[in-house]
């Protein structure tokens, strides 16, 4: 039988998410054998998800976190609630053809409209704001956002875009580094390590047994599958493997399609009310669309956070915290005089195409990974893509068996200083 007493599990990594993060009781360590209709494997949101939408259907459900609930990426994210994807949708086309790129943009929209219903139906504590916005650096970039405001209304009747020229960016940020800007009504911001501990919470009391400190060792694909951990097992129908950038490497095969891509944020001592609406006039979150970005948005207790550097080199860059403030202060410099109270960093996993990674293993065996930093809706909408699909209704989660999708060049040892090069070229063309 498992254990019911919970050993001490990890803490979760230091970060403001972490200092302000709801109540969330350990859960027990698995030890011993137990059977169940679906195993999902990671605590972040896709399987937070993956198990919540599979309870409430009556499934017999067990996840397993290796650490906490919430460690990896959805716990130290920017927060930022997006519709669509990383790739961009022009390059969806290419890909799959317009019609399943529309059908896949409209699940993304979902994954938004999902993530609203979620925080409303469980009262997810998590400090949901609505309001996001892209903004351009340079003349090109404006461009680039006309272009994608016109294909939204005109080809994807997405009504809640808004076009924002230079004084009316002014208007709402206290910075003159932005030319143009689109704001999206339907986006957002929210607390992303409280909005996945509430997802979990949501998952136990529709009857899932959650497990941390359970790294799977092992995983047998036969029928029954048999997902294995250093002090249980569980026999169990189907898998739903939802690790991500912090990938078990019991799955090498999915490894070498995904990229951990370091990113790190920072968080300002509060700034006080008027201070703060002085900065942001309105409570929304901001990202620039260089390829190496900045993001921006504000606390509940009205801190400034702000995310930049990225690393495809697998380490942490030297002094990230003095790096992401001078970013910051690029942005705005009059905020030269507030401390710094949070730093941290942490992976999200990217394709080559940027776009996701949905499949099997097996026919009972399912995966989902490659979010590439618009994991907040669209995890939690692979989540119920992937319930469905586990319940017979597989179309809409096999749309996405249709991007193809390649390894990242150079195998284990030289794949990540080739991305470094090239991120590099990449880096060079946000400057141009």
């Amino acid at each position: 039988m498992p254990a019911t007493d919970p050993a001490p599990p990890p803490s979760h990594a230091a970060s403001y998410y972490a200092a302000s993060s709801n109540a969330a009781p350990a859960q027990p360590v698995l030890n011993g054998e137990i059977e169940a209709d679906v195993c999902v494997v990671g605590g972040g949101i896709a399987g937070c998800s993956t198990a919540l939408h599979l309870a409430e259907r009556g499934y017999r459900v067990v996840l397993l976190e290796a650490r906490r609930i919430g460690w990896g990426a959805s716990g130290r994210s920017g927060g930022q609630v997006l519709a669509g994807y990383a790739s961009g949708q022009r390059k969806l086309e290419q890909q799959v053809g317009f019609e399943t790129a529309r059908r896949m943009w409209d699940i993304s929209v979902e994954g938004v409209r999902l993530l609203r219903d979620l925080v409303e139906r469980h009262r997810i504590d998590c400090d949901l704001h609505w309001g996001q916005m892209q903004v351009a650096v340079k003349a090109r970039q404006s461009d680039d956002l006309r272009r994608e405001l016109d294909d939204a209304r005109e080809r994807y009747d997405y009504p809640h875009l808004r076009w924002l020229d230079r004084a009316q960016v002014e208007a709402l940020l206290a910075t003159q580094r932005y030319c143009a800007g689109l704001f999206d009504a339907g986006g957002g911001h929210l607390h992303p390590l409280n909005y996945t501990l509430g997802l979990a919470q949501a998952a136990q009391r529709a009857g899932a047994r959650i497990y941390e400190n359970s790294r799977v060792e092992n995983l047998s694909l036969a029928d029954p599958a048999v997902v294995i951990t250093a002090g249980g097992r569980v026999r169990t129908r189907y898998v739903a493997l939802c690790c991500n950038a912090y990938g078990n490497p019991v799955v090498q095969p999915l490894r070498t399609r995904i990229m951990p891509v370091g990113t790190y944020i920072i968080a300002t001592e509060p700034l006080g009310e008027g201070r703060m609406t002085d900065l942001m006039r309105e409570n929304i979150a901001v990202a620039d669309i260089n390829f190496v970005l900045d993001y921006f948005r504000r606390s509940a207790d009205l801190r400034l956070l702000f995310g930049g550097p990225v690393s495809y080199s697998g380490h942490d860059a030297s002094d990230t915290s003095r790096a992401t403030r001078r970013r910051m202060l690029r942005v705005f410099p009059q905020l030269a005089d507030l401390r710094i109270e949070y730093a941290w960093g942490g992976y999200v996993d990217i394709t080559m195409s940027r776009a996701p990674d949905f499949g099997r293993l097996a026919p009972h065996v399912y995966y989902m990974q490659g979010f590439s930093g618009h994991g907040l809706a669209l995890a939690g909408v692979a989540g119920k893509l992937a319930a469905e699909a586990i319940a017979g209704q597989a179309e809409r989660f096999d749309l996405y068996s249709r991007l193809p999708h390649r390894n990242f060049p150079g195998g284990p040892l030289l794949r990540t200083p080739a991305l470094v090069l090239a991120m590099l070229w990449y880096r060079l063309r946000d400057l141009l």
